[in-house]
């Protein structure tokens, strides 16, 4: 935590974990290929870094890149990582259902939840809510299926996140004491601060990457710690 503000950074391998744990975060979310905007990670990954790192560790659910209307074999492959993940000490599940309409399935969102609550674990419903047209009525849905937390640009386009701010403060005014609002989705140096100050949210998700050797992306720790002094400035 920086400045009373919960610090989520997005990591794609296990150098990042361990790098990040360096810094004062309070989570990280897990992924693989955040080239493909974040996979489900390898259980050993987690349990390695589960052994040495110090923050929380909630945990991408998500079995391919694409949309996030599922097929009944891939919900049913989503609920064994996902119970394999919590037996394997994930902190939490961050995961997206969604119908063809671009609405939220209402069921197989409750049934997750509902595993990830049967092992006191917190259920992160990511940026798949931000392909909602009404995210008012998403919201609602989501607190019925108990939620924790959503991780959104407030319905803005990736790298647009001040462009949400707006509604996203909307979001947390209306909503904030039922439901977490997690900003995030181009959290950049030079707008970090506007982020925290439009929305009134007092958490922030950034992956802070840069393009490495071989085209994959990884934590740029330079930029991290730019970005946590300018949090500290607030």
């Amino acid at each position: 935590m920086v400045n009373d503000i919960k610090i989520e950074i997005c990591i794609g391998n296990v150098e990042d974990g361990i790098k990040a744990d360096k810094y004062p975060i309070d989570r990280l979310e897990l992924n693989s290929a955040l080239e493909l905007g974040g996979l489900s990670p390898g259980v050993e990954t987690l349990k390695y870094l589960k052994e040495n790192v110090k923050a929380k560790i909630c945990v991408m659910c998500r079995p391919r890149g694409g949309d996030f209307c599922y097929n009944e074999t891939e919900y049913e492959l989503m609920l064994k990582e996902a119970k394999m993940m919590l037996e394997n000490g994930a902190d939490g599940i961050v995961f997206g259902f969604l119908k063809e309409d671009r609405t939220i399935d209402i069921q197989r969102t409750r049934e997750m939840s509902e595993l990830i609550h049967s092992y006191g674990r917190e259920a992160v419903f990511h940026k798949a809510y931000d392909e909602i047209e009404d995210l008012d009525e998403a919201t609602r849905i989501l607190i019925d299926c108990k939620i924790d937390r959503i991780l959104t640009a407030g319905g803005a386009a990736y790298q647009e996140l001040l462009q949400g701010c707006e509604k996203l403060k909307h979001l947390n005014t209306e909503y904030g004491e039922q439901i977490q609002f997690l900003p995030g989705g181009g959290v950049r140096i030079e707008n970090v601060k506007q982020v925290l100050r439009a929305s009134g949210c007092h958490q922030i998700h950034m992956t802070s990457k840069k393009q490495y050797p071989g085209g994959y992306l990884g934590l740029d720790e330079k930029q991290l710690q730019t970005i946590l002094n300018k949090i500290a400035e607030l």
